[in-house]
């Protein structure tokens, strides 16, 4: 048989000459690189994060036992793609996580690699086959996590008053007045308003002076005096007990306070790094908006000093405040990220289950990780995300532009 020969592109053929001014093509991007990294972070890095929040589990009494998960492992899938598309199942690979008890009585310390389930896999397409069919997660525009400051103006004088906004990756939301008449208050998770100066003290700023110290130079208009006014009105609180006990009630109305219940809540509220998280992303426009240079992803003292700095500077028209809606401050959570966050709920619910087990252990020399730890939360979780989150959606096979659109849309859910 013989076969026709090939016929020449104009620049293969002989004498061919151009005068492009690029003289070849550039390649085309993968146009879906953004949701193909951020699953390729979340089997390296995101779920190695996710096992460091909650490493160690102890028991309720912090006596008997203590939980490490060491290192996880993604490994291959069992199935191909298109096998799963035949046979209507999901195309996943098994997670292992090695696990590491501690029995605190003996010191003996038992370790194994558990299976935690299978987790869905990306494929080169950047989509799931979930029970055969093709889905898509849409990505997430989201408010960034930071510090933001927005002015309104009071009906009655016209002055523009300053508020704040301090939003974490995840933990409780610090918002921050300013009152008509010049007084700061603060809220924490919405809750009732208390006046900035019994924060400040229940922080350690004991005395009137210290804190009048930390905004002495910024808050010097003899009209408006911020801090001042704030002292006066807070009658509450004239020592750091004081002041712990007022904000407790404050915070937890019909629970009877104590010092200690007090010091333990603020901490947990701000600075424990379990319930307290600003993210790289938030502790990066922390930093930038109030020119700090901290590391720590949760909060600090200095933090909540000089969002009240700031705040007093705004109302006194040496700042600027902020635009909310700027897309400069949001940020697009992708796939690898929403999944993490899923898996996060998971793992949370088995903690629990974790902790009440160890609770019931009679004989620790017979406990093994295998014995507490019990995946379905974990499996519940991500199976829930998949077949129920408005986020996660049947991809939109129309022809390949719409399913290219698709996979690259955003959602302000």
């Amino acid at each position: 048989m013989v076969i026709a020969d090939r016929r020449l592109a104009p620049s293969e053929q002989p004498g061919y000459k151009g005068f492009n001014s690029i003289a070849n093509n550039v390649d085309v991007p993968s146009l879906v690189q953004v949701q193909v990294n951020s699953f390729e972070w979340l089997k390296t890095e995101g779920i190695k994060d996710l096992l460091g929040e909650i490493t160690p589990v102890e028991d309720f009494s912090g006596g008997r036992f203590d939980l490490k998960f060491l290192s996880h492992e993604v490994r291959e899938p069992k199935n191909t793609e298109r096998e799963c598309r035949k046979r209507e199942i999901t195309y996943s690979a098994p997670l292992y996580i090695t696990v590491q008890l501690l029995i605190k009585e003996t010191g003996e310390v038992k370790e194994q690699t558990l299976f935690f389930g299978d987790i869905p896999m990306m494929t080169r397409n950047g989509t799931f086959v979930i029970n055969g069919a093709e889905r898509v997660v849409v990505s997430q525009l989201v408010r960034s996590p930071g510090a933001y400051f927005t002015t309104k103006s009071d009906p009655a004088t016209g002055r523009k008053l300053c508020s704040a906004k301090l939003i974490p990756y995840r933990g409780a939301w610090v918002e921050l007045e300013t009152s008509n008449k010049d007084l700061l208050s603060v809220k924490v998770d919405r809750k009732r308003k208390a006046p900035i100066s019994t924060l400040l003290r229940a922080l350690g700023w004991e005395t009137d002076e210290e804190i009048l110290g930390l905004v002495s130079d910024v808050d010097d208009d003899p009209v408006h005096n911020f801090m001042q006014a704030t002292l006066a009105k807070d009658t509450a609180a004239s020592t750091q007990e004081e002041a712990l006990l007022e904000f407790y009630r404050r915070l937890r109305p019909g629970e009877p306070p104590s010092v200690e219940n007090a010091r333990e809540l603020i901490d947990n509220l701000f600075f424990n790094d379990r319930k307290y998280d600003l993210g790289r992303v938030g502790r990066y426009k922390l930093n930038r908006r109030l020119s700090l240079d901290e590391a720590t992803r949760t909060l600090t003292k200095n933090d909540i000093v000089e969002l009240v700095r700031r705040m007093i500077n705004i109302n006194n028209g040496r700042a600027s405040n902020d635009d909310i809606d700027h897309l400069g401050n949001r940020r697009v959570r992708a796939v690898g990220e929403l999944i993490q966050n899923q898996l996060r709920v998971g793992l949370l619910r088995m903690e629990r289950v974790v902790k009440e087990r160890m609770t019931t252990q009679m004989d620790p020399s017979t406990t093994t990780p295998a014995a507490l730890i019990n995946i379905r939360p974990v499996v519940a979780a991500v199976r829930e995300f998949f077949g129920g989150s408005q986020l996660s959606q049947f991809m939109d096979q129309t022809n390949p532009l719409a399913e290219l659109t698709h996979k690259r849309r955003l959602s302000a859910l």
